[in-house]
């Protein structure tokens, strides 16, 4: 039976590219690149590439971009620096709906270290109120940390637009940018934006490795600290195969950005359309043109995530009722309670996300048998839904 991965929000398959790139890397160019000698030195000058590339695909410049483990380690040094370099200042703002790389962090500050995290709420589109945020960030506000796309539905904060408030206050901007890289055009030359995060296996690079975007003139405090590579900024021996595949995954990328956006863009919307036809009493959460153009989160109401994830698994579909990073728990979603998305729905919603290598077939295929899913678990339902109103509802 054929896998049909509509999961890539959660990780990507490493590019064919990508992987003939960083063979050598493991058996014929395995020196250390802080080595004297040619052999390590010219591995060394593949990180140089590595991180031209990575700075085109941002708009950036190559001494702004730091190599460091992933999203979650590029996190938490852009918030620990800020806190660092900032003492007299005591509040964080945030949303609500971060990835938990960054609301756990935030929580503990609160908890263990005294710091105010000031929550900033979204509507049932998943959208923030900028009136809001314009009152939360004062000038005690240490860093403002946004996600740039929802990684559970998608959607888009502006989040240049909040960092140009956060520098009128005298406050740093921080952006989660996981899942937006590769996806929409980013050009951090013209923003105020002073730390972005990434990580390589949500654009078809190996796990284990990501990058982080600090603004040049940005005050920065190391949370890796050791010898002198990254610039003094993030010691440790470099993971020179995870580098070189960061950067080929930048330059693919970078290669027919446009067209395979919109072509990934019309299979979700395909998919969006198909389910919403043939399901009844099943819902978009988020915001339907706000969002990340692969990602479709659908809440099927009067069934359990649970089950639908394996029937689907059954018929090799992969998807997903969240992040990875909350799969193990079975609390409805954060960023669907913080939408207020119904009880009915919150626990049957389902997260669909495309790259390009899923296919229209495949597409057509979910269309297919998930409806067939959803009516064999409401027939065993507690919830008669029968006589209800079947109106898809679309927000």
């Amino acid at each position: 039976m054929k896998t049909i991965y509509l999961d890539n929000n959660a990780t990507t398959r490493v590019a064919d590219e990508v992987f003939e790139t960083i063979r050598p890397f493991f058996t014929e160019r395995y020196g250390n690149p802080s080595s004297m000698h040619f052999f390590g030195g010219s591995v060394g000058r593949e990180i140089v590439n590595a991180r031209e590339s990575m700075a085109e695909l941002l708009g950036a410049s190559p001494q702004e971009i730091v190599f460091t483990s992933g999203g979650t380690e590029s996190d938490s040094t852009s918030i620990l620096s800020a806190l660092s370099t900032m003492p007299d200042r005591r509040e964080i703002v945030t949303t609500k709906v971060e990835h938990p790389a960054v609301l756990n962090l935030c929580k503990y500050l609160a908890r263990a270290k005294g710091y105010t995290v000031r929550w900033l709420s979204v509507d049932k589109f998943g959208k923030l109120d900028m009136q809001e945020v314009k009152r939360a960030i004062t000038d005690n506000t240490a860093i403002v940390s946004v996600m740039w796309a929802n990684n559970e539905t998608g959607v888009m904060f502006p989040i240049e637009e909040i960092s140009e408030i956060a520098a009128a206050r005298g406050a740093l901007t921080h952006t989660d940018a996981v899942q937006a890289v590769g996806k929409i055009p980013i050009n951090l030359g013209k923003s105020n934006i002073n730390f972005l995060s990434l990580s390589g296996h949500k654009l078809h690079a190996p796990k284990g490795i990501g990058a982080l975007y600090i603004k040049r003139g940005t005050r920065f405090s190391p949370f890796m600290i050791g010898g002198h590579q990254e610039f003094s900024r993030r010691g440790g021996t470099e993971n020179v195969p995870g580098i070189v595949g960061l950067g080929c995954a930048a330059r693919l990328a970078m290669k027919n950005f446009q067209e395979e956006n919109i072509r990934v863009k019309n299979m979700r919307d395909r998919l969006q359309h198909g389910l919403l036809e043939k399901v009844s009493q099943s819902r978009v959460n988020g915001h339907i043109e706000a969002r990340l153009p692969n990602t479709l989160n659908i809440g099927f109401e009067f069934v359990e995530g649970e089950a639908i994830l394996m029937r689907m698994d059954e018929k090799g579909i992969c998807a997903s009722s969240g992040s990875a990073c909350t799969s193990g728990s079975l609390e409805p979603s954060h960023v669907l309670r913080a939408m207020g998305v119904p009880f009915t729905a919150v626990h049957g919603s389902i997260r669909f996300s495309l790259s390009r290598y899923n296919t229209e077939d495949e597409i057509e295929y979910v269309i297919e048998e998930t409806p067939k899913i959803i009516s064999t678990l409401r027939a065993m339902s507690p919830f008669n839904v029968e006589n209800m109103n079947t109106a898809c509802i679309v927000q």
